[in-house]
């Protein structure tokens, strides 16, 4: 069976296929049709740049200057793995026909090498550190792509979204923390129609897995806040289930992944490092709910059992309490870096619960990071948020991204979000409407 993450199949000739792929690309632009022999993969993905209202003319963008360009590689996880993917990938940067690049998680450029003349024609397609390869911004492309569906791929020729890549042949993969199993970056490789093979596909999942192994013996690397109290840290944005990093997991590499009512409760005791009684607690997890004390009792027996003396009671209180990534992104905004709370910003505060101790703690940063966004107005930061699973629906977010910075695809947004909500006019100006739901 064809391997559908690659783009050739044995046999295929890649000339008479780049010719299908054009031909194809040119049926989906016109009428909205897709066929063989567009892989599902890319199929789904022009439907993705087709829906964010990418034009197939665009170019990657610029947004980060240097100075930012730099603080992002000194404080990026792939930063530390940087000599790894040298090591198993500098021959085919410097071969003279291939780049090798690494992106961030949300697929801004940090790193690109290769030969110069390589690097130089590949700034022709805004191909350059700093630059946006999302898919929103870049269209289907390999470490895009990679990014959006969480799997090695390859992009060939007229795969690519946007015509100015379409020259172009790439391999990319997701590089996942091995602490949070969150994706924080891809690594790929650039270059003409031969990279259309199993080798260049397996060569970059083998290298993000070795990197992968890299980051486990390194550890996890301490938070931008500093490091965690007490050597205890706890995950929970962007997380039904939370992560909770002890100095025993830290030895092993191998975080304690919490029941998503521990994680609850967790959560609340970090956040009332005081303590909590019996009563309040109930109240926090399971509102109006007609719960006994006894079921709460068993949820904490049960929790003591993993975290052993770590919790207390009497009231119920965290001996250390652990610093987590919800700690960070107010840490930052606190200190007036909405940049840096963005970047820390995984995600709502464990989504899929509905204690109301929790929903009132997920709305309070959601609405504080919102507003400081809102304040700056930053176009760059406001489409970071707008590009995101949690953030594509927010027309709030997006009518401030058309005024700091207008365009037609971002007009066209605001008009498609207006019209979902029964609201209708120019996209200049802000309309009033019913907030969208923060459960």
């Amino acid at each position: 069976m064809h391997n559908p993450w690659l783009s050739l199949e044995a046999g295929a000739d890649p000339a008479e296929r780049a010719g299908q792929l054009r031909r194809a690309h040119e049926r989906f632009l016109t009428g909205g049709t897709v066929g063989a022999p567009v892989r599902d993969v890319v199929a789904e993905s022009w439907r993705r740049c087709a829906g964010a209202r990418l034009g197939p003319e665009s170019m990657a963008r610029v947004d980060m200057d240097d100075a930012r360009l730099a603080e992002r590689r000194e404080t990026h996880p792939l930063a530390r793995v940087m000599p790894l993917f040298r090591e198993l990938l500098g021959t085919i940067a410097d071969d003279g026909a291939h780049l090798l690049s690494v992106c961030d998680e949300r697929g801004t450029m940090l790193w690109i090498e290769g030969h110069p003349q390589v690097l130089h024609r590949a700034q022709g397609m805004n191909f350059v550190p700093g630059a946006r390869w999302d898919e929103r911004a870049s269209g289907t492309n390999a470490p895009g792509t990679a990014l959006a569906v969480g799997h090695a791929v390859q992009i060939f020729a007229a795969e690519h979204y946007c015509l100015p890549v379409q020259s172009w042949t790439c391999a990319a993969a997701p590089v996942r923390d091995p602490h949070t199993g969150r994706v924080v970056g891809a690594v790929d490789i650039t270059g003409g129609d031969h990279l259309a093979s199993p080798h260049s596909l397996a060569l970059v999942q083998a290298t993000a897995r070795a990197a992968e192994a890299r980051l486990a013996e390194l550890g996890a690397q301490p938070t931008r806040s500093g490091p965690s109290r007490g050597g205890y840290a706890l995950d929970v944005l962007g997380r039904d289930e939370a992560l909770l990093h002890t100095p025993y997991t830290r030895a092993t590499g191998h975080p304690l992944r919490l029941g998503r009512r521990h994680s609850e409760i967790l959560l609340l005791l970090a956040a009332h490092p005081d303590g909590l009684t019996g009563e309040f607690l109930g109240r926090e997890l399971y509102g109006e709910r007609d719960v006994t004390p006894v079921t709460l009792r068993a949820e904490l027996s049960r929790l003591r059992h993993l975290l052993g003396p770590l919790l207390e009671s009497r009231p119920y209180r965290l001996r250390r309490r652990p610093h987590t990534d919800y700690d960070t992104v107010t840490d930052a905004l606190t200190a007036a870096d909405p940049d840096a709370a963005l970047t820390a910003y995984g995600g709502p505060l464990l989504p899929g619960s509905e204690a109301p101790g929790v929903v009132r703690l997920r709305r309070l940063l959601e609405n504080r990071l919102r507003s400081r966004l809102l304040s700056r107005a930053d176009p760059a930061l406001l489409e970071r948020w707008v590009c995101t699973a949690w953030g594509e629906d927010d027309l709030e977010m997006w009518e401030a991204l058309y005024g700091a910075r207008p365009d037609p695809a971002t007009a066209a947004r605001v008009r498609e979000l207006r019209a979902a909500y029964g609201l209708f006019g120019d996209p200049a100006g802000r309309a009033t409407y019913p907030q969208r739901s923060r459960h």
